[in-house]
């Protein structure tokens, strides 16, 4: 499985299997970047795990709904 990007309306029902590791980054954020081929190995290996990425500067009322400030 690959990492999904999720935004305001697909997150829910991305994440409802309760089994869900989740990345709050922004595309200007370079220790962001650096975790992407990680995010992408974990997918590999975790067919069980939801691996999704979450852009804060377009989803930024699911960052607020999780407390993400930096």
């Amino acid at each position: 499985m690959s990492v999904i990007k999720l935004n305001n309306e697909s997150f829910d029902a991305a994440v409802k299997s309760g089994k869900a590791l989740v990345d709050f980054y922004a595309d200007w954020c370079g220790p962001c970047r650096m975790m992407a081929p990680i995010l992408e190995a974990v997918a590999a290996e975790r067919a069980d795990l939801v691996v999704a990425k979450v852009n804060v500067d377009e989803s930024a009322e699911l960052a607020a709904r999780f407390g993400v400030m930096s």
